[in-house]
């Protein structure tokens, strides 16, 4: 493969002089008195991964860097010029949030139809399952892969492939608590998104390997 190139994309923004960027966007507030902010989350966990990135030698960059709450346009446009930028990389983009509406587990989202992403949003479903084997993996395997599709911004526009992660649920007061606003249930949720990417790159170097030795062989007989 191409040497990669992943965008990371903290959902949603952050917290300054104590004030939360972006409405609604957070847990209810629990009777331990915690409460979390997804855009915080999202960001300390971008951060873990582009980190243990650098450390695996993969280049990488936070596409919204800032705290405030930048438009999904204006972070479309970012990754879109950035990649432009890299015409002799695979770019990979990753979106970050954490779910909301009454459930519990790790969902993946890709663009509607058959390409690239699936492949990728398949390594970091099966990441989760091995950092996290007893929690659940809300897939759907209608079209023969556990990513779920969607025509969200963020996977339609922009190009390159791109998958956007929801990490447990918010307004599950045993997942917020225990894992989402537990350093150690964050840097679990950094190492699966980071064996995921792993897998993906692994993966393609062994695809590429395969295809120069068929060419070789190929020109042996020819």
């Amino acid at each position: 493969m191409m040497k990669p190139f992943i965008l990371l994309d903290p959902g949603h923004g952050g917290i300054i002089n104590g004030v939360y960027q972006t409405a609604g966007k957070r847990s209810p507030l629990w009777s331990n008195g915690k409460q979390l902010f997804e855009g915080e989350f999202n960001r300390a966990i971008t951060q873990g991964i582009s980190q243990a990135l650098t450390l695996h030698d993969i280049e990488n960059k936070i596409i919204v860097p800032e705290l405030e709450d930048i438009s999904l346009r204006t972070r479309v446009n970012r990754a879109n010029h950035l990649a432009s930028q890299y015409p002799n990389h695979q770019c990979l983009l990753i979106s970050v949030h954490t779910n909301a509406g009454g459930g519990k587990g790790f969902e993946v989202y890709t663009s509607r139809g058959q390409t690239t992403s699936d492949t990728i949003a398949d390594h970091i479903a099966h990441a989760f399952t091995q950092v996290f084997p007893n929690k659940p993996l809300r897939s759907d395997y209608s079209d023969g892969d556990s990513d779920k599709e969607r025509g969200f911004y963020m996977l339609r526009k922009t190009r390159m492939a791109a998958v956007l992660t929801e990490n447990f649920f918010m307004d599950n007061e045993s997942e917020c608590c225990l894992i989402l606003m537990s350093p150690t249930g964050r840097q679990k949720i950094i190492d699966y998104h980071v064996k995921g990417i792993l897998g993906w790159v692994q993966q393609e170097k062994e695809k590429r390997k395969k295809g120069e030795k068929e060419q070789v062989e190929q020109g042996n007989t020819g």
